[in-house]
């Protein structure tokens, strides 16, 4: 099987960020679509979004990529190709300082934002490397490369994704295997639902879509290392 061949991995697909980068593939590519995330109703309904895009062959897998066991234990329908490109969307923003922040919030933090990239990762880098080509994407943020004094537990686990992005793409290098961070400013998802700001001043993850569509149709000579995609007009606020 080629690059051309392989399926798209979507993890966090089931609303938001996810959902948009999904239907974006779905209406520009013709590769099979592999939909990850915990909600199996919202992924359905994303599978649906994405058949209406122009999707041929959309394939759901509801598991909570946290958990290293459910992950290692992922099988795909039979003769649905492998992935050749990973997109590691799944995240979790933690509106509160750090010094306000427990321990086991902590912990929720580094595990939504790091390991579910960790796990999904390891899970499939032994056929991304067979392949031709393959693409991992991970969906890091600003917080990735500076403090955010009002979600520090957040910023630290992107900083940590981000590094671990770094150390990946170094450590394969040599391979066929490129290694991308995007880092998100502020994106209109179902995480600014409660607050106060307007949509219209966030990132529209529609935009976010289309890079990433670009990113995955780049000839193979081309590699984007990382990405800074911030609102127009800089921070909004009150956040």
């Amino acid at each position: 099987m080629t690059y051309e061949e392989s399926s798209v991995l979507i993890t966090g697909a089931s609303q938001g960020i996810g959902r948009s980068i999904s239907i974006a593939f779905a209406a520009a590519l013709e590769r099979p679509l592999l939909l990850l995330a915990r909600n199996e109703k919202k992924l359905s309904e994303t599978k649906k979004l994405c058949i209406d895009a122009g999707a041929k062959d959309v394939a759901i897998l509801t598991c909570d990529a946290t958990d290293e066991e459910q992950v290692n234990s992922l099988q795909l329908p039979a003769g649905f190709p492998e992935p050749g490109t990973v997109i590691n969307n799944a995240g979790s923003f933690l509106y509160q300082k750090v010094t306000d922040t427990s321990n086991r919030d902590f912990q929720r933090q580094i595990d939504i934002n790091l390991f579910t990239a960790v796990n999904i990762t390891n899970r499939f880098l032994p056929h991304l490397k067979n392949l031709d080509r393959s693409l991992i994407i991970n969906i890091c943020s600003v917080g990735s490369i500076r403090g955010l004094a009002d979600s520090g537990a957040y910023s630290s686990a992107k900083h940590a994704l981000l590094g671990y992005t770094r150390s990946l793409r170094d450590e394969l290098q040599n391979t066929d295997v490129g290694v991308s961070a995007i880092n998100l400013g502020q994106t209109h998802s179902p995480s600014w639902d409660e607050s106060t700001m307007s949509p219209d001043k966030l990132v529209n993850p529609t935009d976010v879509a289309k890079i990433l569509v670009t990113l995955a149709t780049l000839s193979p000579r081309s590699l984007v290392e990382e990405i800074v995609i911030q609102p127009q007009h800089g921070r909004v606020e009150p956040m």
